[in-house]
């Protein structure tokens, strides 16, 4: 909620339930109406907390604020029952449907009993319920054990509460555990982690350091190895040297590096991590083996990623056969297109196409300007014309558009060809897909898990051909796919390096290959290219200036771009000046400060006309990572958000907010497999450690119509001498050459 003004410090009122307006059943927030003391009105309460209905005694601990559309209202952070005490109050509290079993005859009944002295029965002696008309052995057993339900419910949310537990996560626990959780939770805190989404190793080690679990026990390290290996992970690796994970996991658990190591064998021993040793040179001597460690399922999706490659790359002829290429003649079969597209592919390119048509699997590989769209249509007519289905599959929607819109057939999102939901996957082994040929574009964006993915949906006869170029960033998830292939010297490669004619027109593509070739990029002063343009300045507030003015007024002046939907400024960064939070802040000030309904979720705050971006496939909502929309609406009242994106309008809760950024500014990296028809970009040494050429390569690239660098040009100038990659932990390579030699 969007609480302009606190009327009074934290303070706790008490009432009785009337109406419950709304409730999410996965987090839990409710907004309720509560007859309550003191109060003439029913007064709205809104927050956190576990399932409640009309006719319960709450006490809520929070404060009064005041909504801007709503007015008064109590906001709390803890919500607890109250049992009454008196006949009536204790008729109406059984009333409330709360008990199963008792209804409100039944419950007059029991009122007529025992009085005041009913929840006493119910607590130490039910069986006297017996002695109530209408209740047998069967109902009286429904009434117990939905009494002791409630009752281990209060339990529960007690002891997460007073041990640092929300009432969010405590409706999630309870249904985890159920009544059990109190004795769950006491032998093993840690498995939170493990079992409750949204709950992390951090959250549970508070827990169980609340719970006085001492810092250097065995649950506590081999817990937190499997975090530790997790956040490595997260930076990109597939696994990691043994040395190296205990170092780094004696670091993050303030343990010693023994204590860690021998949490390293534990978890081999009882299979939570796996190891291996490999000798392939990574990272380190070729010579010298190294023992590597993995979560279990990152093993799996390298190992046998590796070995289905490995198994396509040596299938024999039938499965061609099978799959309709058999026989194409592939020097005719060129020619017969070149007359169909009207156009004369260059030699490189005929030998890209020859190499498709005589591969399994193969790889395109190229910068921009190479002609890698122009190969992917004479293939597609080729396939076509004889009869081979094609599906065409990208990691993002937005690249995946991208891709339809360049070969005029239907491209869908990886995950969206798999039929997953982003934990389940439709098509596997038992389900594989039914094409032909599968091609991939913006192959460097696949990490290794969509890797094993996709290749456990391919029959034996399926063709495979991944497109995508090298010097891009790597894939935001564990793994350096296309890296791995193009170096196991196995799979054949059409490496595309010849910029067409046309392209060099381009200041964009001339100055990505520029960059690429270590290279300065050229500005409009420097040449007759007109989309290109460098700005320099050493001042960051002062960049800032230009960045703002850049977006609001100069660009949609004199190229006639929309400054919310053509314009994106990229940043390396999160953090500073130039970073994205500061820039999203400032360029919305510029751009969306009108009025507006607003919506406050966490720290951040949405209004309608907000530019905002998809981090994550949603495929209820046709919505996909990297998606960008506007919102329309905002309804604060039920907490509900309407985003329009290019041609579906999808509808949040609250809750499911998360999903989304502002996106007036983004990082590079989220930037992956987009295009935009202007980009802005700052370069400045307060990115340094972030200054590196695969990123300012990436950035460039991702424009179709204009680039403009602000910044120092010191800061280009060592961007464009960084050409380290950082190194990520895989064997991916090594395992496809041993497994095909």
């Amino acid at each position: 909620m969007n609480f302009h003004e606190e009327l009074a410090e934290e303070e706790i009122l008490r009432g009785l339930l009337e109406r419950v307006t709304y409730v999410n059943e996965d987090s839990g927030y409710s907004v309720f109406k509560v007859r309550a003391d003191g109060e003439p009105e029913l007064v709205p309460v809104v927050g956190v907390t576990f399932k409640h209905v009309p006719g319960e005694e709450l006490e809520f601990v929070g404060r009064w604020a005041v909504h801007p559309k709503f007015g008064v209202q109590f906001q709390f952070s803890e919500c607890r029952p109250i049992l009454p005490s008196t006949a009536d109050g204790i008729r109406q509290y059984l009333s409330s449907g709360l008990i199963k079993g008792i209804g409100p005859d039944t419950a007059n009944r029991i009122i007529a009993k025992f009085g005041e002295s009913s929840l006493d029965i119910l607590d130490n002696d039910p069986g006297k319920l017996l002695e109530v008309k209408g209740i047998g052995p069967k109902t009286l057993d429904s009434i117990k054990k939905s009494w002791t339900s409630q009752r281990a419910v209060s339990a529960v949310m007690y002891f997460l509460k007073s041990n640092g537990i929300g009432p969010g996560f405590a409706a999630k626990i309870y249904r985890e555990y159920g009544d059990e959780a109190v004795a769950v939770l006491k032998e093993n805190p840690y498995r939170l982690a493990d079992d409750v989404f949204g709950i992390g190793f951090l959250t549970a080690d508070k827990f169980a350091a609340n719970l006085g679990v001492p810092r250097d026990s065995a649950m506590r390290t081999d817990a937190g190895m499997r975090y530790a290996l997790g956040t490595l992970t997260e930076e990109g690796h597939v696994c990691v040297p043994r040395d190296a994970l205990a170092k780094h996991a004696a670091k993050l658990l303030d343990i010693s590096p023994e204590a860690a190591d021998a949490s390293i064998g534990r978890a081999l021993e009882a299979t939570a991590l796996v190891g291996e040793t490999v000798a392939d040179g990574t990272g380190g001597d070729e010579a010298e083996a190294v023992e590597s460690i993995y979560l279990p399922m990152y093993y799996v999706f390298e190992s046998k990623s590796a070995q289905m490659t490995a198994r396509m790359l040596k299938s024999r002829s039938e499965d061609d056969i099978i799959g309709g290429f058999a026989g194409i003649d592939s020097d005719a079969a060129i020619a017969d297109t070149e007359r169909l597209m009207g156009i004369k592919l260059a030699r490189n390119q005929r030998e890209a196409v020859r190499l498709a048509l005589n591969s399994k699997v193969m790889i395109i590989t190229g910068g921009p300007g190479t002609g890698k769209t122009t190969i992917l249509k004479a293939i597609i007519t080729i396939l076509r014309e004889r009869g081979v289905k094609i599906n065409l599959a990208a990691p993002t929607g937005r690249a995946a558009k991208k891709m339809s819109e360049a070969t005029g057939m239907n491209a869908l999102t990886i995950h969206r060809l798999l039929e997953s939901d982003g934990f389940r996957f439709g098509r596997d082994e038992s389900a594989p897909l039914g094409c032909g040929m599968l091609i991939l574009d913006e192959a460097s964006m696949i990490d290794i898990h969509i890797m094993y993915r996709t290749l456990c949906a391919l029959r034996p006869e399926t063709h495979l051909i991944m497109v995508g170029d090298v010097r891009q960033l790597p894939s935001v998830g564990p793994g350096s796919v296309l890296r791995e292939f193009l170096s196991s010297g196995v799979i054949p490669v059409a490496e595309l390096n010849v910029i067409f004619r046309q392209a060099r027109e381009s200041g964009i593509i001339v100055n990505a290959h520029r960059v690429n070739s270590g290279l300065p990029p050229l500005d409009e002063g420097g040449s007759k290219l007109r989309d290109f343009y460098i700005i320099e300045q050493d001042d960051p507030s002062k960049c800032l200036e230009i960045i703002l003015s850049l977006v609001k007024d100069r660009i949609p002046k004199r190229f006639g771009l929309d400054p919310v939907e053509d314009v994106q400024v990229l940043t390396p960064m999160h953090d500073g000046i130039l970073g994205a939070s500061n820039l999203n802040a400032a360029i919305r000030g510029e751009l969306n400060s009108g009025p507006g309904n607003t919506l406050a979720v966490g720290k951040r705050e949405f209004k309608t006309g907000d530019k905002v971006m998809q981090i994550a496939n949603n495929y209820e909502k046709e919505v996909y990572n990297g998606d960008i929309g506007v919102i329309k609406t905002i309804d604060p009242a039920a907490r509900l958000v309407a985003v329009k994106f290019d041609d579906v309008e999808a509808v949040y809760e609250a809750e499911s907010m998360g999903e989304l950024i502002h996106a007036y500014a983004v990082s590079i990296h989220k930037s992956q497999g987009s295009e935009y028809p202007a980009v802005i970009m700052p370069i400045h040494t307060q990115h340094y450690f972030l200054l590196q050429r695969n990123l300012l390569y990436t950035g460039i690239t991702r424009a179709r119509e204009l680039v403009v660098l602000v910044g120092m040009k010191k800061a280009l100038a060592m961007a464009v001498k960084n050409d380290k990659t950082r190194l990520r932990y895989t064997h991916l390579g090594y395992r496809l050459r041993s497994a095909v030699c």
